[in-house]
C-alpha cells in the first residue's frame, strides 16, 4: 500500500464488492500533509461513504514514507492572517466529526510518523492498527504552536497526564507506548500491517452493520454526559437495538445453536439513536 504517485490527487479513495472503502492520503512528498485541498478531498469522500448504505468498513491509509505530518506548516506560514486560520482550522474540525459521525468503523492503518494533526486523525478514528516502526507525537510546541485541536480526541482516548505530557513536551512517542497509552489497539511489524488490519475488517464484516451503526453513535454521545444520562442514554440504545431484525435473528440464533444470518435482515436502521433526557 505503500504507493508513490506524482501529480496525483491528495486523496485516493477505493471501495470494494465487500463495501469495504480506502481514504489513502497521497501527498507523499509532503509527508501527506493537510493542506486544504487535502482536507476537502476527506470531507468529499467521508460526505459519500455516508451516504452509501453499503458501506461497512472505512481504512484510512496513506502514501510514502510517514502516515501524516500534521497541517502543512508552509501554507500556514504563507496566509498570515487569522481569518485563513480560522476557516482551515474549522474545516479540519469538520473532518474529524465526519470521522466520528459515520455510522461505520474507521479504522487507521499507520505504517509510519504520525504528528501534530496527523496524531489527531489516529486518536479520531474507531479503530488503529500500527507497524512497529510508527511513531506518533503532537509537537506543535516546538514551533510555539500548542496542539489544541488535537488535544481534543487525544484527551479522550488517552489518562489525561499522558496526553499532557505529549502536548507539553512535544515528545514522541513509540507504537509499542502508543498502544500501552490507548491510542493504537494493535502493534504488527511492517510486513504483516496489511493483513492486521484485513483481519479486522473481516472480523467487522461478520458484524451486523445495523447493530454497529447504533452503538458507534451510542458510544460517542454517551461519552460527553454525565452517568445517569449515559446509562439512560445506553439503555434506550439496547432497547431500540433489541427490537431490531438483526438482533431478534441473532438471539434466536443463539438460542437454536446456529449461526445467525445476517443477510435476511433489513440494512436501513429505523428510528435512530434516542435522545436522552436528563
Amino acid at each position: 500500500m505503500n504507493v508513490r504517485v506524482t501529480d496525483a490527487p491528495p486523496l485516493l479513495h477505493t471501495a470494494d464488492s465487500r463495501g469495504v472503502h480506502t481514504l489513502l492520503l497521497n501527498r507523499p512528498a509532503a509527508f501527506n500533509a493537510l493542506s486544504s485541498d487535502m482536507l476537502a478531498a476527506i470531507q468529499t469522500a467521508l460526505d459519500t461513504i455516508a451516504s452509501d448504505t453499503t458501506a461497512r468498513v472505512v481504512v484510512l491509509a496513506s502514501s510514502g514514507k510517514a502516515f501524516c505530518a500534521g497541517h502543512d506548516l508552509k501554507d500556514m506560514r504563507a496566509h498570515p492572517e487569522l481569518a485563513y486560520y480560522q476557516r482551515l482550522f474549522a474545516q479540519c474540525s469538520r473532518v474529524m466529526l465526519a470521522l466520528q459521525n459515520l455510522p461505520v468503523p474507521v479504522i487507521a492503518r499507520v505504517h509510519g510518523l504520525a504528528t501534530a494533526a496527523g496524531c489527531q486523525l489516529v486518536a479520531q478514528c474507531d479503530l488503529a492498527v500500527a507497524a512497529g516502526s510508527a511513531s506518533f507525537g503532537v509537537n506543535g510546541i516546538d514551533v510555539g504552536l500548542f496542539c489544541a485541536t488535537p488535544s481534543v480526541p487525544l484527551s479522550r482516548v488517552m489518562p489525561a497526564k499522558q496526553a499532557m505530557e505529549m502536548l507539553l513536551t512535544g515528545e514522541f512517542i513509540t507504537a509499542d507506548e502508543a498502544r500501552l497509552r490507548g491510542l493504537v489497539n494493535r502493534v504488527v511489524p511492517l510486513a504483516g500491517l496489511d493483513a492486521a488490519v484485513e483481519a479486522l475488517v473481516q472480523t467487522l464484516l461478520g458484524k451486523p452493520r445495523e447493530a454497529l451503526a447504533m452503538g458507534k453513535a451510542l458510544f460517542y454521545r454517551q461519552r460527553e454526559t454525565g452517568i445517569a444520562a449515559a446509562y439512560q442514554l445506553a439503555g434506550q440504545s439496547m432497547a431500540c437495538n433489541m427490537m431490531h431484525p438483526v438482533a431478534q435473528e441473532g438471539v434466536q440464533a443463539f438460542i437454536d445453536k446456529r449461526q445467525p444470518d445476517w443477510s435476511a435482515q433489513s440494512p436501513v436502521l429505523s428510528g435512530g439513536l434516542p435522545v436522552a433526557k436528563a
